[in-house]
């Protein structure tokens, strides 16, 4: 298993650069719990983490992510960034990657058996995750640990001791497995095995705090009621919301072509965001912005009072790809953009478009065609394929590419062609 020894980084000497400022009239403890608290949907138990928080010990956190593809994109980070919070406040940050439990496939929102990776595309991936990370956690603070780790060494007869501790009739509560056993739809063993692989990581890390999207809730509650059966104090589970894609309907990733890749180029990853539409600018603002809640208000005050969205985007999009790039590249991609929108690299006259989108969206073949830019969808197809399909001035690759009500860009198919689109 030398290829999947855990990094322990040891934390520096002590800096005020980054700690969080502490109110006269707030606690130490008050003071982390606001911080905790800012942008999550669920936080149980609250009179428990205080406790912890209160006992002045350095906790361990912890976020698992399966490396089932090869890039981490905006959706991942907003529960990274609140993993960040905590190392923060000074304590004790686990990352860690589920190189066994990947191999596995979360079934978690899945409607069929999800076919399990193999170990090696677990782990390509999983170096991907781990320099991609430090993007946002501090190097020198973080542990990553993979769960390969313990989950190996349990061998059969452990596996047979460990599905002892829970019913069948407790993980069909879980959602998803309740309605595909109602529906009739398979469910395969190593499914049910999953939440019970991901709980007794909690187990094997003794973690204090366990964070996640809202998706994995039932997850997370299986790692707290392990700990308490192995003589553990059961920890605290922090749920963050999804982030939805740029289509503003589903969960962003990477499969339907509507994320944004942290390891994207500037220009990419500027043009992305501004392609969002102006309501899902503020979802995306209050998840993924590290400005104070005070400017985000500012911010919606300048709005009502006649401020153009688009200004408010560029300024987001700037800060986003500055902390992926750099300012210096911030900058550059603002300007690039600037002038193919603004400055007439593109004809102000270009013909204009509003098209009705049904609930799964519009796709970028058919908009293509309504807007009268090819004769066909195979034709449509063809040029996305040859790469001559753009939106925003980001070249399309995904055929499979649909819009959501709210959304407006300039979609170019060739050299020549070129029209504003506005989807109702």
């Amino acid at each position: 298993m030398d290829q999947l020894e855990s990094l322990t980084f040891q934390k520096p000497a002590k800096s005020s650069k980054g700690a969080p400022k502490r109110k006269s009239n707030m606690s130490a403890t008050e003071q982390a719990i606001q911080t905790i608290r800012r942008g999550c949907e669920e936080l149980i138990v609250e009179e428990e983490l205080r406790k912890k928080l209160a006992s002045g010990r350095k906790l361990r956190v912890k976020l698992g992510l399966d490396p089932t593809a090869p890039d981490l994109h905006l959706g991942h980070t907003v529960v990274i960034n609140k993993l960040r919070d905590f190392q923060s406040l000074g304590h004790q940050v686990q990352f860690l990657i589920g190189d066994f439990t990947g191999m596995i496939g979360d079934p978690t929102g899945k409607n069929q058996t999800r076919p399990p990776l193999t170990r090696e595309a677990i782990l390509a991936n999983a170096k991907t995750y781990r320099d991609q990370v430090f993007k946002i956690l501090d190097p020198a603070r973080t542990q990553i640990l993979f769960n390969s780790e313990w989950s190996d060494k349990l061998g059969a007869e452990g596996m047979i001791r460990l599905a002892a501790r829970y019913t069948v009739a407790r993980l069909l509560e879980r959602d998803d497995f309740a309605k595909r056993f109602k529906s009739g739809q398979p469910i395969a063993v190593h499914e049910l095995l999953y939440p019970l692989m991901q709980g007794y990581d909690s187990v094997a890390m003794k973690a204090d705090v366990e964070l996640g999207g809202t998706d994995q809730k039932f997850n997370l509650l299986v790692g707290r009621e392990l700990q308490k059966d192995y003589g553990q104090e059961p920890q605290c589970i922090l749920t963050m919301p999804l982030l939805e894609g740029l289509d503003g309907r589903d969960k962003m990733s990477k499969s339907l072509g509507n994320y944004v890749g942290i390891a994207e180029p500037p220009q990419e990853m500027f043009g992305k965001l501004m392609s969002i539409s102006d309501e899902l600018m503020w979802r995306y603002i209050e998840l993924l912005s590290f400005e104070s809640l005070q400017t985000i208000a500012q911010w919606k005050r300048e709005l009502e009072q006649g401020a153009n969205p688009r200004d408010l985007k560029v300024r987001f999009a700037k800060e986003i790809v500055a902390r992926f790039h750099s300012p210096a590249a911030a900058d550059k991609a603002a300007e690039e953009f600037e002038q193919r929108f603004r400055h007439g690299r593109l004809p102000e006259d270009i013909e204009q478009f509003t098209f009705s989108a049904p609930d799964a969206g519009l796709p970028v073949t058919q908009t293509l065609k309504l807007a009268g830019m090819v004769s066909s969808i195979s034709e449509a197809q063809r040029l996305i394929e040859q790469g001559g399909v753009k939106v925003d001035g980001q070249r399309v690759s995904d055929r499979a590419l649909r819009f959501s009500p709210g959304q407006s860009f300039v979609i170019q198919a060739g050299k020549r062609k070129a029209a504003r689109i506005k989807i109702a």
